[in-house]
Order: C-alpha cells, then sequence, then structure tokens
C-alpha cells in the first residue's frame, strides 16, 4: 500500500492554485531587485516548486536581506512575526503613497 501525499494543494484545496506555466511570465517577473527596507505584498505566481505557502497570500511585509536568488521577507501576523524566504518571483513591490 502505498502513502498518501500530503502537499499544498492536495484534496479540498486545489481551487487554490493558480495554473500558470513557468514560460507564461515576462522576463521582468524572473528579473526582480528589491533592496532593504522595501515593502513587498506576497503573491504566489508561476512556479509552484518553490511557492510561499497560501496563508501567506496578500500579506504585506519588508525586505530585511537578500539571501542568493530570494529575499528573507518579515510578515506580521495579528501580533507574530513571520520571517520567510520568499524568491523575488513571488514579490511585488508596494506602491508609495
Amino acid at each position: 500500500m502505498s502513502k498518501r501525499s500530503h502537499g499544498l494543494f492536495v484534496g479540498k484545496t486545489r481551487h487554490l492554485a493558480r495554473h500558470h506555466k513557468p514560460s507564461q511570465l515576462s522576463v521582468s517577473d524572473h528579473i526582480k531587485k528589491f533592496e532593504v527596507g522595501d515593502k513587498v505584498a506576497i503573491v504566489p505566481k508561476g512556479n509552484f516548486r518553490d511557492i510561499p505557502h497560501p496563508r501567506y497570500r496578500g500579506r504585506v511585509g519588508t525586505v530585511m536581506e537578500k539571501r542568493g536568488s530570494a529575499y528573507v521577507v518579515t510578515v506580521t501576523i495579528m501580533s507574530a512575526q513571520r520571517t520567510l524566504i520568499v524568491p523575488g518571483i513571488h514579490l511585488e513591490r508596494m506602491k508609495t503613497a
């Protein structure tokens, strides 16, 4: 008997997945640059191999550092500070007023 997968989008959460092909994303999505202190929104898209957990979708955080090709982002959920390592493809810069 084989074991059942318990991945992010298994079972009842399939409607949350947006199936984009990585080739359909523009070049500018792949070469985004952020500075330390920038406010960013977490928007999972494109490659599902390194996607952040769906609970962080739409959350706004602050870039703390660059780690390889990804960024360390601090997000506040209620009163807790969470530190996430998110690839730049899943981040969007927040516009300042």
